[in-house]
């Protein structure tokens, strides 16, 4: 019977054993306040990391936009959550969204390596938003580099929305976000509202040399082992044998300790910091490792710069004790901490570990969530096709477009006072949701296709001054209490007669009749006027038809495209071809199997719709030797579209700087010179061809010298460079994207100020210093061009962290007189010295830091079909290498070039 009952007492041990076992691995293994998204991953993936064994998720759930890449393999091993990014070409500002559990205190941690996944040896460098305000600048000093940003952040909202922000140095990306759940009673500071940045994380006892994280650390922070020459000191600790706090430090980090090699020498650090009135907390952690005799003492006492912080400490054997400095330090360039023992002490100071966070500044308030949450339904029911990505109202500078909010109190969240959906696409009737935002002032749905009738919740809207909703077709009634308030003039109403259904009074007594007469009156006007528009066709015809063998013809032509036959042109937008700031550019196919270039905008396009309206506008199809046409447009909904005759061969960019691509030949570098200077013009995109059609309509002038000596007024284009020459399957060269280019009004060389424009490198230092624009802005810019048809190098190289200038170094190889090593080595020696070395002359002439000494268009023009002449002589006198031509031949005094 004993036998039974210890039998069964044993079974009962093991089974309880068992349970307890259960319950410690399934605590070292919980990761109930864990969120990590590797960002990147495949749509579906997951994966346990192997080092941790933390469980991360792909991010496509968490945000709309944006591509994968994958970093190339390389001898550096890195974790596997940074194998992948997420690179934002397109758009400012892209954002994430993040459920969380609000009042709840998180780390948030973001990690970014670049790894060179875009094959350009050039880490970029943006800006980090947290909702409404700014977190951090991300940068890196190497191609290796993982630059992290860490915060603690109680979120009082439901989600959080961290945002990567394109600064124009170079495409935002983002390779994993971690989010662990803290104890809301550590990192207590004197503010609720305080947002910590992690500036500093030591393990000061370190006798492993390594970092720890999750599991060693259950909210998964990163401790780095600190190297100095102090004595160690550590122990062994079991799980259950440290007294945690509510930090909870890693029992591995608690078990070592440092402390001073000489026992009555004080226990010092410090660290520096870039701005003085930064404020800094920080926490030490202590434990005592070593089991003292009942004759020891360990007591100390805490200085910052001299000050009392804190004392006297008396570390406890096995269990932590943390010390936090009660107010924020700040005012120093240089904090230097100090533990010194106490007349009492036998024992020296020790320190286990310590943390440092930089108090960080959140001004802006996330909008009132009624009114986040109003917007995003506006967004989702009309499918508005804007980047409206992050918090609505902030930062400042990135209101949601379309949106004012008033930001008046840092105590009061922002509120949406004002929404313009004009010109949106919206169809269907006007939604409810838009009652919600209780504060709105001015709304403005005009020139969209919402039918139904305006609705009495419209009415809710007390704060309501302005209410336009022209040009729609809403029918109806319009509620009596907005013609009340209308007729009192606390609300300006409009509702025009587009509205043909609607009616201020009871509609069964609307006049049809007036409608009728309308309609039959407007087409009488558009038969009078298109008769009119015929037989001035007609004439124009007659007048041009005399000359057209010459000169060419010109007419109007907009032809439309609908959105079904734009996929079908691009096979359902199949293949991209290149991508601006008004968004991708894909290639296409008529049913007359002409090719065609589609340029599509893009909802976060820069440029936006209002300017794709502007284009639509003005822009004409010019019949001219010189000019590739404008084929048509797509204007439908959402869908903005340009379609451009298709240039075979890309870019200039294209032939000379990428890798694999055919390399152009001296004598195509010279047609391609002077087709730029003197050739072809692709057709003007922008508002100023209205200038062009209007005062040059068939002049005789191309390239550079039509737009500064064709056209009056004169046209810059300011933003002259490889890329925005176009080549056709003769590589005949093109000149291309005018977004950048103004009309002035007279055709002198006087300056003209204007806004910043082109781009580094290529732009005229002199207009860079001025904002003055003149032809002569472009004369530098085309030098600059000609040096790397020359050269076959970038007008930019980075190299050891700085930008060189290709001036930097061609000048001094001018100086040194030998073409041969100016001239692109991959030419192999094959051109003409001559020419070669005129061209070299033109080029110094265009980028002469004195405007008046640089050359016109025409004379380059005529200087640059010289150098063409003297490579085709060379060529049929049988010789095509620079090794078989006398240097003789290159007669032009280097220091001629330097004078200029």
């Amino acid at each position: 019977m004993k036998q039974t009952v210890i039998g069964m007492l044993l079974h009962f041990l093991l089974v309880l054993f068992g349970v307890l076992a259960i319950l410690v691995l399934i605590q070292a293994q919980d990761q109930s306040g864990f969120i990590s998204i590797d960002c990147g991953l495949s749509e579906l993936s997951s994966y346990s990391e192997t080092d941790t064994g933390i469980n991360y998720i792909s991010d496509a759930k968490f945000i709309d936009s944006g591509v994968s890449k994958r970093i190339p393999p390389t001898e550096i091993i890195v974790k596997q959550q940074l194998e992948h990014v997420r690179s934002f070409p397109s758009g400012v500002r892209n954002c994430y969204r993040i459920n969380v559990t609000s009042d709840t205190k998180y780390l948030i941690r973001a990690s970014f390596y670049y790894g060179n996944y875009d094959d350009l040896n050039e880490p970029p460098q943006f800006d980090l938003h947290f909702g409404a305000n700014v977190w951090d600048t991300v940068k890196f000093t190497n191609l290796s580099l993982i630059a992290t940003s860490e915060i603690i952040y109680t979120p009082s909202q439901d989600y959080i929305q961290p945002c990567l922000v394109n600064t124009g140095n170079g495409t935002p990306f983002i390779s994993s976000i971690e989010l662990r759940t803290l104890n809301n009673t550590a990192y207590v500071t004197n503010s609720t509202k305080t947002v910590l940045s992690n500036f500093l994380r030591f393990d000061i006892g370190s006798i492993t040399n390594i970092e720890y994280r999750y599991k060693d650390d259950v909210f998964d922070r990163v401790w780095f082992p600190y190297e100095v020459d102090w004595a160690r000191l550590n122990t062994s600790l079991n799980n259950n044998d440290l007294v945690q706090n509510d930090y909870e430090p890693p029992r591995i980090v608690m078990s070592t300790a440092a402390t001073p090699v000489n026992a009555s020498a004080p226990m010092q650090f410090h660290w520096s910091v870039d701005n003085e009135n930064d404020q800094y907390y920080a926490y030490f952690h202590f434990n005592e490792v070593e089991k003292l005799a009942e004759n020891e003492t360990r007591s100390f006492n805490i200085t910052v710069n001299g000050d009392f912080l804190f004392g006297p400490e008396i570390p406890v054997h096995q269990a932590v004790h943390t010390i936090v400095s009660t107010k924020p330090l700040t005012g120093a360039a240089r904090y230097l901490f100090s533990l010194l023992k106490t007349e009492n002490s036998t024992l020296p100071p020790i320190l286990n570990a310590y943390e440092v966070y930089k108090v960080m500044d959140f001004p802006q308030s996330e909008t009132e969530q009624d009114d986040v949450d109003t917007i995003t339904n506006i967004k989702k029911a009309y499918g508005v096709a804007r980047n409206w990505q992050g918090d609505p109202c902030g930062p400042v500078n990135y209101m949601w477009e379309g949106l004012n909010c008033s930001i008046d109190d840092a105590n009061n969240p922002p509120r949406i006072t004002s929404l313009n959906l004009s010109s949106s696409g919206l169809t269907g009737e006007i939604a409810s949701f838009i009652s919600k935002l209780a504060m709105l002032e001015y709304l403005d749905l005009s020139n969209n296709s919402l039918n139904g009738p305006i609705p009495d919740f419209l009415i809710q809207l007390r704060s309501l001054k302005v209410l336009n909703v022209g040009k729609n077709n809403l029918t109806g009634l319009v509620p009596s209490g907005l013609l009340e308030r209308s007729k009192t003039g606390s609300l300006s109403l409009s509702v025009d007669d587009d509205n043909l259904g609607l009616c201020t009074m009871n509609c069964k007594k609307k006049n049809i009749a007036v409608p009728l007469v309308a309609s039959f009156s407007a087409l009488v006007v558009i038969v009078l006027i298109s008769l009119g528009l015929w037989i001035l066709r007609r004439q124009k015809v007659v007048v041009t038809s005399s000359n057209s063998k010459e000169r060419g013809s010109m007419k109007s032509k907009h032809q439309r495209f609908s959105y079904t036959e734009i996929l079908n042109i691009t096979d359902n937008f199949k293949t991209t071809i290149g991508e601006g700031g008004f968004g991708k550019v894909y290639f296409g196919i008529l049913q007359d199997q002409t090719q065609v270039a589609v340029k599509r905008l893009s909802p976060s396009s820069m440029q936006g719709y209002k300017e794709f309206q502007s284009e639509a506008q003005l822009l004409m199809i010019v019949h001219h030797r010189n000019l590739v046409s404008l084929i048509g447009y797509c204007d439908e909904g959402e869908i903005k579209a340009l379609i451009y005759e298709y240039m075979a061969n890309g870019n200039l960019q294209q032939h000379l700087f990428v890798e694999n691509s055919t390399i152009l030949n001296w004598n195509e570098r010279l047609k391609i010179a002077v087709d730029a200077a003197h050739g072809n013009v692709l057709f003007m995109e922008t508002y100023f061809l209205h200038f062009a059609a209007l005062y040059c309509p068939l002049c005789e002038f191309s390239g550079l010298d039509y737009l500064h000596n064709g056209c009056k007024p004169p046209i810059m284009h300011r933003d002259l460079k490889p890329s925005n020459i176009l080549l056709d399957e003769n590589l005949h060269a093109k000149i291309a994207d005018f977004g950048l280019s103004r009309a002035f009004g007279n055709d002198d060389d006087s300056h003209v100020s204007t806004r910043p424009a082109g781009t580094i490198g290529y732009a005229d230092p002199e207009y860079q210093r001025t904002g003055n624009t003149n032809k002569k802005n472009d004369i530098y810019s085309f030098g600059i061009i000609l040096f790397e048809l020359i050269t076959g190098k970038k007008a930019m190289v980075r190299a050891s962290g700085e930008n060189i200038h290709i001036l930097q170094w061609v000048i001094s190889l001018v100086k040194g007189g030998d073409i041969r090593n100016i001239v692109d080595t991959r030419l192999q020696g094959e051109f003409s010295i001559s020419s070669a070395w005129k061209v070299v002359e033109i080029a110094m002439s265009c980028v002469s830091q004195t405007t008046a000494e640089r050359p016109g268009i025409s004379q380059i023009s005529t200087e640059l079909k010289e150098c063409l002449s003297l490579d085709m002589v060379q060529r049929n006198n049988g010789s095509t290498s620079a090794r078989d031509e006398l240097v003789s031949v290159a007669t032009v005094s280097v220091s001629t070039f330097l004078a200029r």
